[in-house]
Parts: structure tokens; sequence; C-alpha cells
């Protein structure tokens, strides 16, 4: 029952990346409703900045799906294995969550408004080495905390 309790939010994740990855969330669905929310909210903005705007927030939700996902295998591998060093659960959660990234972009090949992208994964592996890394910096021990300011202190002073 341990494992369950720290696997499902990971798990649950998965599924919402699953289903953004469906022909719900796909650029032309998301452009239907973007397109006219940016117009009618800034009507001076021209299409090609619409367009801009459109796949910046796409590519911002790659990197924030992964860096969560990251977030939630990096909980869910210290609580089931937490003897082991953090780098290397930074390792496995990273590792993990590009597999998946992989695995996603294949799905997408097979949905008709989608095609799978290499940016796409680079930008989801992007993103989970952040929440990994965001993970890591989050949990350290307040003392170990301390000691690292302490040494930053002490040697540029």
């Amino acid at each position: 029952m341990l494992i369950v309790r720290n696997w499902w939010p990971a798990v649950t994740w998965m599924g919402v990346i699953f289903l953004f990855s469906t022909d719900l969330f796909s650029g032309s669905n998301t452009s239907s409703w973007l397109h006219p929310l940016s117009s009618s909210l800034f009507p001076s903005l021209t299409n090609e900045s619409i367009e801009l705007i459109h796949a910046s927030l796409r590519n911002l939700g790659h990197w924030s799906e992964y860096f969560i996902l990251a977030l939630l295998l990096m909980r869910a591998l210290r609580a089931e294995i937490p003897t082991r060093r953090q780098r290397s659960l930074l390792i496995c959660s990273w590792a993990l969550a590009t597999l998946y990234a992989v695995g996603d972009e294949w799905h997408q090949s097979f949905v008709p408004s989608r095609s799978a992208s290499g940016l796409d994964v680079s930008i989801d592996s992007f993103g989970a080495i952040c929440g990994a890394l965001w993970f890591e910096r989050c949990k350290k021990k307040p003392d170990e905390s301390a000691s690292e300011t302490e040494k930053t202190l002490t040697s540029s002073g």
C-alpha cells in the first residue's frame, strides 16, 4: 500500500500528460480558442504575434508538464529509496521522465492531428531536469543550506 501512496501522484500526472497528447489538445484545437481570445484582449496584435504566443505557450506547457512530473518522480523515488544518494535519484527521475517523453511523442505519432517531435522531447527533458534539480534544492536539509551559504560568504569575503 505504501508503494501506491508514493507513486499515485506521478502515475496520475502521466495520465494527464497522456490526455494532453490527444487530439483534444492539438495545436489546431488550442489555436481555435487562443487566437480569438488573444485578438479580443489585445486587438493590436498581428496574426504573426498571436502565432508566436501560441507556440511559446505550447512549449511552456511541455516544459512545465515535465517539470511537475520530475518533482513527483523525485518524491516517489525518495520515499521508496531513502538511502540512495540524491544525485542518483535526480538521474533516475530525469531518465524516467525523458523516457516517458519519448513514449509520449511516439504516442502522438499515431494521433492524426499530432506529430512526433524531437524538439518537444528536448523541451520535456529540460523541464524534467529543472524539476529534479528544483526538488533537490528545496529538499536540502536546513543545516546543509546554511553551511553552503556560510562557505559562499566566507569565500567571497
